[in-house]
This record gives structure tokens, C-alpha cells and sequence, in this order.
């Protein structure tokens, strides 16, 4: 079996889901590349891709440079294809650190539907099922935090974590002011994506501690280990880290070994893929550490790291990305989270086990491409 066709879409989404600071002047559409890669045997493995910044540039990465890699081999040789990803990285490609990852998806799914398994049956499974927690992304006002977390709270889920935008005084009225509406049990989670200085977030964590927040997450950027050591040292509260390191698990192994993190983070668009995320995964259980998955901010990517979730013992939770509606496309359906706030990984289907819609895909398509092998 080999990979036969190689075929992408460029799907615009046509509005911004970042707040304005953090959008800048640049265009942040939040678009998404549909990759599906064909077998000589008619299996088709299917992945989403980030084009937040540019759909073209994404594309051309794709088409130019990985295409090449992936026609023509056995999609069980993961490991190989994912080796040779990473010299071309090195050696002047310089990948946007999610776009490796949903081509080891795609190769995943297609193993898995070969083998007639769902994808953490074929990957080897722990469970069926964890608990969701929703993942709110920048809001204007207090109030907007708190209605959120008590949205969802009613909603079943099982913790909230906040993005607040800064100043840290925001950020700490947010803090307060969810904690006092959720009541002091419910499980909540914070993080300011990497805006703080070390003595900002010395003062944030100490507040959270007191509170009883579950962790406290990415109060740096991820290069800053001297920082995120420092930190660690300091506060009793899990620090959680590596979610954009470069590097995969070379990247967070150097955390690790520099107790820079209590917590670790990756996904399967941000860490090359199934294989990657696992690998650290496995890297931190050996430590003794949790991997916390990650959102991709894409429904579809994100049912393949339940997948993971499912097959790895060290992790907790599921993180939902809410409103869900913005980030559903081009997926049919939503995310299954039961009543309870539990969600639930497909188990009557092979591989990825849901379904994209292709009408709205090839109407709301900017610009197609497909390769194919001829041998």
C-alpha cells in the first residue's frame, strides 16, 4: 500500500477569532487547510490544518515540500516519513510549527481504517471516555468570563479555564471573580498566554493558589525555561508548559530536564502529529508527569487528540475550545460531550471516526490542489 494522491483545499472561514492585540495588523483569518491523502487501495486519511496567518502560505508548504515526502511511501512507515520531516526542517524548510502534524494524522487514520479500528483502539487503548473542561479564548469583560464558566458549569462541564487578556489586574479580578461564581470546588484552569514578567507571575500565582485553581498555565513564552524554573520553584500550583515549543519531544525534554514545567502540553497540530504527541507523552510519563492535550482550535484534530487521550494513562483532561460553532468547520456534527461533561471517543468507526462536510468544503474552497504518484 502507498500513497497515491495527495489533495488540499484552502477553506476561508471569513471572520477573525483573535482579539485585536493579539491579531495585530497583520490578516488572521483563522482559516483551515482539508488534507486528504489516497492509497493505491482506495483508503483515504483525512486531517485539518491551520492556515491562521496565511492559507496560501500554508498551502505552499504543503504542496511543495511535504507532498513530495509523503507520495509514493507505505503510510506505515510514520516513523521514517516523520524523520525525514524533520531534516527538511532543519535544513532551511523551517515548518509553521503546526503544519507537520495533521500529515502523520491523516497517515494514522489511514492504518487504522486499513486495520478496521478506531484509531485509540489501533494506537492501543487505556479508555473510552475522560472528562471535558471548556476553554474560553480573549473576553472584553468580567462578566463575560463569569457567564461563561457558569454557562457550561450548568452545562455539565467539568472545569472552565480562562484566557484572560491582561493587565495582570485584569486578569486577577477575572481570577476572583470566576472563583466566587463557580464556588470553591469547581475546577478551574488560567492561562495569559505567555505576557507575564517572573515577579507578575510570582503575585498571579500566589492569588491562584489561594483560590484552588487546578494549574497555571503558560504565564510565559516557552523559550523563557530560566523563568518557568524559577516559577516552578516557587509556587506550590502546577505549572503548565511547552505548548508552542519548537521541536517536539526534543524541545520539552529540555523543559523537563530543567524543571520548567509540572505540567506539560501538545497536540496533535502542534507536535507533529499522532506520533509526536505521543512520544511526549510517553517522555512524560517517565518523569512522573501529566501531558494535558491541548485544543487545535479545529473539531476534527481535535476528535484525534481524544484519540490520544484515550490511548495514554497521563492525562486528565479534555480541553473544549468554546463556542464550539467556531470552531466545528468543516466537521459534520459536534464534539461528543455527554450531559455530564464527559466526552465520549467514537467506537463504531475506523480511524478518526467522523466524517467532514465536502459540500461545504468545495464551496467554501479558495483554491484546490492535488498531486498524485506516478511512480
Amino acid at each position: 500500500m502507498i500513497i497515491q494522491k495527495f489533495e488540499s483545499w484552502w477553506v476561508e472561514r471569513g471572520r477573525c477569532l483573535f482579539d485585536e492585540k493579539r491579531q495585530g495588523g497583520a490578516k488572521m483569518g483563522w482559516d483551515v487547510l482539508v488534507i486528504k491523502l489516497t492509497t493505491d487501495t482506495a483508503i483515504e486519511g483525512i486531517a485539518t490544518c491551520m492556515a491562521a496567518r496565511s492559507g496560501a502560505v500554508s498551502e505552499s508548504y504543503l504542496n511543495e515540500t511535504v507532498a513530495p515526502v509523503v507520495l509514493g511511501k507505505d503510510p506505515h512507515d510514520r516513523e521514517a516519513i516523520f524523520q525525514e520531516l524533520w531534516i527538511i526542517d532543519r535544513h532551511e524548510a523551517f515548518f509553521p510549527v503546526f503544519l507537520p502534524g495533521p500529515v502523520d494524522v491523516a497517515l494514522w487514520d489511514i492504518c487504522a481504517k486499513e486495520a478496521g479500528l478506531p484509531l485509540f483502539k489501533y494506537i492501543g487503548a487505556y479508555r473510552t471516555s475522560l472528562p471535558a473542561y471548556a476553554s474560553s479564548n480573549f473576553l472584553p469583560s468580567v462578566q463575560d468570563y463569569v457567564e461563561e464558566a457558569l454557562y457550561y458549569k450548568e452545562k455539565g462541564l467539568k472545569g472552565y479555564k480562562m484566557h484572560p487578556a491582561g493587565p495582570v489586574e485584569f486578569d486577577m479580578q477575572v481570577h476572583q471573580a470566576v472563583r466566587d461564581a463557580v464556588g470553591p470546588d469547581y475546577a478551574l484552569m488560567t492561562d495569559p498566554v505567555g505576557d507575564y514578567t517572573l515577579d507578575e507571575a510570582v503575585r498571579v500565582g500566589r492569588q491562584l493558589e489561594r483560590l484552588n485553581f487546578e494549574w497555571f498555565e503558560e504565564p510565559f513564552r516557552d523559550f523563557e525555561l530560566y523563568k518557568y524554573t524559577e516559577l516552578c520553584r516557587t509556587l506550590d500550583i502546577p505549572i503548565a508548559a511547552t505548548e508552542t515549543t519548537r521541536g517536539c519531544h526534543w524541545g520539552v525534554a529540555q523543559v523537563i530536564a530543567q524543571h520548567a514545567a509540572d505540567i506539560v502540553r501538545a497536540d496533535v497540530s502542534w507536535k507533529d502529529g499522532i506520533t509526536g504527541t505521543l512520544k511526549i507523552a510517553h517522555l512524560a510519563e517517565a518523569f512522573g508527569l501529566n501531558v494535558e492535550i491541548h485544543t487545535t482550535t479545529m473539531n476534527y484534530m481535535d476528535m484525534a487528540n481524544l484519540h490520544v487521550s484515550c490511548a495514554i494513562k497521563n492525562c486528565k483532561y479534555f480541553e473544549y475550545f468554546v463556542p464550539e460553532d467556531n470552531y466545528r468547520l468543516p466537521m459534520k456534527g459536534d464534539l461528543p460531550i455527554d450531559e455530564n461533561g464527559i466526552i465520549h471517543v467514537p467506537e463504531d468507526k475506523p480511524g478518526v471516526g467522523v466524517d467532514l462536510d465536502w459540500d461545504l468544503i468545495k464551496k467554501a474552497c479558495h483554491n484546490y490542489i492535488c498531486q498524485e504518484y506516478k511512480g
